[in-house]
Order: structure tokens, then sequence, then C-alpha cells
């Protein structure tokens, strides 16, 4: 089977999560979207996204089934997607969840016969539903992904609460804590949980990724895979390639790809007077209320912060991002915006391609003309946000 994954209004709202990809591309739980539904349905699967990210995120031309990459599966919806016949489309309400067709757009989806869906599922729609909705991820996919195989041995050196862990192989763990007892613990190949760490699950510690000395990761956090963490961490996710590896709090936050955190970094995930926590939304520009009384910071890929950086409570970071200095920085920092406080300048393009060239050499990885692309696309975009 093969399937195409496409953005609803999500890819939107979800800025700037998603000016580097499509919504299907998102890490929640241990597994992005994608590739959740392609284990499921074992599928080879592309995207329907935007013009400029479609070269690095292609659809695959075979594939007559198109299938909402803000929806996470669960078993009931995965029957109700199984059972489409050719013509037919999977509706929640007003959102279109899947359709068998021979092509992708809207006036093939308005001719075909609707199916309404009665259940609920998971919609991913904004930023902080990343984070809501994580700890249901993790125990979703660690299902998904150990139901019926052996974990590898965890050392006696660790000390265990109950026994839902589960370590591929090659992972490693010494002189550590592990309590399951309030949800599952996943260790990913090549992962190594380092001395004197204290894991409460869920958690999930992606492929090649490492947590360092004395670490203190409460329930409901992702990290990785190829990521390094430290410090005290709670309800977070920290996608691939990223750093948050010294002392310093993160909380009810997403953190995304190539980005780094310099030491003693924190975030405020809950106002002093206990309000609910707004976020900056793109679309309307102006502040948007979450609803939530714990909500932290929400950093879009290759952003970075310098040592002792503050972040006050519901801080939108966009993509390319250098924060540095003292004081706490306004509660949105624009794109390619380069500065501390209430200081900022442009990041210029060619200077920061520069900075992400040695970063990916860190990784022994080129900087290809596709991801180069994207950045320049990404700076034109968002250039209107800019206002110093």
């Amino acid at each position: 089977m093969t399937i195409n994954l496409f953005d609803d209004a999500s890819w939107m709202s979800l800025r700037p999560l998603t000016f580097t990809r499509p919504v299907a591309d998102l890490r929640i739980g241990i597994l992005t979207i994608a590739e959740k539904w392609a284990k499921h349905l074992k599928a080879d699967f592309g995207f329907h996204t935007q013009d400029y990210l479609s070269i690095k995120y292609a659809p695959k031309p075979d594939a007559n089934l198109f299938i909402n990459g803000s929806v996470c599966p669960d078993e009931a919806l995965l029957n109700a997607v199984v059972n489409l016949k050719a013509g037919e489309v999977l509706c929640k309400k007003d959102v279109i969840v899947a359709y068998i067709a021979d092509r992708h757009d809207s006036e093939t989806v308005k001719s075909l016969k609707q199916i309404e869906y009665a259940g609920d599922f998971i919609h991913i729609v904004y930023p902080e539903h990343i984070f809501g909705h994580n700890p249901a991820e993790i125990r979703k996919d660690f299902k998904l992904l150990t139901e019926g195989r052996s974990s590898a041995k965890l050392s006696g050196t660790n000390q265990l609460l109950g026994d839902d862990i589960f370590l591929e192989e090659g992972a490693k763990a010494e002189c550590s804590v592990f309590n399951t007892t309030y949800g599952p613990i996943y260790i990913g190949k090549n992962a190594e949980v380092w001395e004197g760490s204290l894991i409460r699950g869920s958690f999930a510690l992606c492929d090649n990724s490492s947590i360092k000395m004395g670490a203190k990761i409460y329930s409901g956090t992702t990290i990785g895979p190829n990521s390094r963490a430290g410090g005290e961490i709670n309800n977070a996710v920290i996608w691939g390639n990223s750093a948050k590896g010294h002392e310093g709090y993160l909380g009810n936050s997403v953190m995304g790809e190539w980005c780094n955190i310099g030491a003693d970094t924190n975030n405020s995930n809950l106002k002093n007077n206990y309000a609910e926590v707004k976020l900056y939304d793109y679309e309307s520009r102006k502040m948007r209320n979450t609803n939530l009384q714990f909500c932290g910071l929400i950093m879009a890929d290759h952003a970075k912060s310098g040592i002792n950086t503050m972040f006050n409570t519901g801080t939108v970071v966009g993509v390319s991002a250098n924060v540095f200095g003292g004081g706490l920085p306004p509660n949105h920092i624009s794109d390619f915006s380069w500065g501390g406080g209430n200081s900022f300048e442009a990041y210029k393009l060619d200077k920061m391609l520069e900075t992400t060239e040695k970063v990916f050499a860190r990784k022994n990885l080129p900087l290809g003309e596709v991801d180069k692309n994207i950045i320049a696309k990404i700076f034109e975009l968002t250039e209107s946000y800019r206002r110093f």
C-alpha cells in the first residue's frame, strides 16, 4: 500500500513549527504522524504539502489513499480508514480524515460520498497540542513498536519501578532510576542514559540520543532522535538533532530540529497570576488564548539561545532565531531574529546559512541545496513579521 498525507488548515495554525515541514512530519509520541500511519498500514508514504516544501517532501504518484497529516491514528480510526471504498471520504464534521480517489484536489473531494466518523481522535491543530497529547501518543507508539517483541536487557546497576520498559538494540543505561508506574519508557537504538538520571514515564528517548548525568525527566517527554538532553525536563518534546545539554528547566514545551539551548536557559510554564496562557498566532498576528494554565516554550527549527536565557510563559521563537543576553525577551521572537531583551535585528540569511553548515558538519552531514532553498524561502515568507 502507498499513501499520501496531506496538509489541512492546521499547517497555517501550527506555524512556526511547520514552516520547515509538512504537518505529518511532526513528531509526537515516539514517531512522526506519517510514520505512525505507515507502520499501522504497512505502507510507503509521501506528502501533499506547500509547494516550496514539495522538493524535499514529495508525493507518491501511485497513491490513491489520502490521509489528513494532522490526524493521529488509533485502532477505531484505522478500521474506518481501512474499510473506505473508492470514491468515499471519511469526515468528522468539517475535518476531512481520509479518502480514496485518483487525485488530490478540493473538487475531487467534493464529488466523493461522505462517510461521517462517529468517534473521536487526536487532531493536531496548534503547537501546544504536541506536548498536550504527547503522553497518550507515547503510550500508543510504545504498544505499536514493542508488541510481540523482547526488550534488550537493562543493566543491573539501574533501579526499575514497574516493568513497562523497552530497550532497542544497542541502548545503554547505567546507575539510573526508571519509574514506569506512571507510563511506559522507551529507549531507542544506540541511545544512552548516563549515570544518575531520574526518569518517570511516559518517556521516549529516540534512536542515537542521550540523557546526560543527573538529569531529571518527568512524564510526557520525548527526546530525539540524534539529540542530547540534560537538566530538568517536564512534558516536553525535543525533535531530532537538537541539544538541551545543560542545567535549566524546560516544561510544557516543543523544541524543534537543529536547535540548541545554552547552559542555564530556563522557561516559565506558569504565569504568576495563574491565568491562562496566550501564544502568538501567525495567522491573526495576535496573541491567542490556549485555555491552558501550563504552557511554556515553542521553538521552531534552527533556533538557538545563549547561556542564562530566560523565556517567559508562552513564548514562541521563530525559525532560525538566535536569542541571547540579559532580560526577558518578548513572547514572540520573529523568525531570523538576532538579539536579546527588547533589542533585535535581522539575522542575515548568509550568516545563518554559514552557521547552519557548521551545525550540520558536526553531525557529519552536508547542508544541501534543497535545505538551503527551503530556508531561503522561509526567510522571504517571514520578512513581514520582523519589525525592528
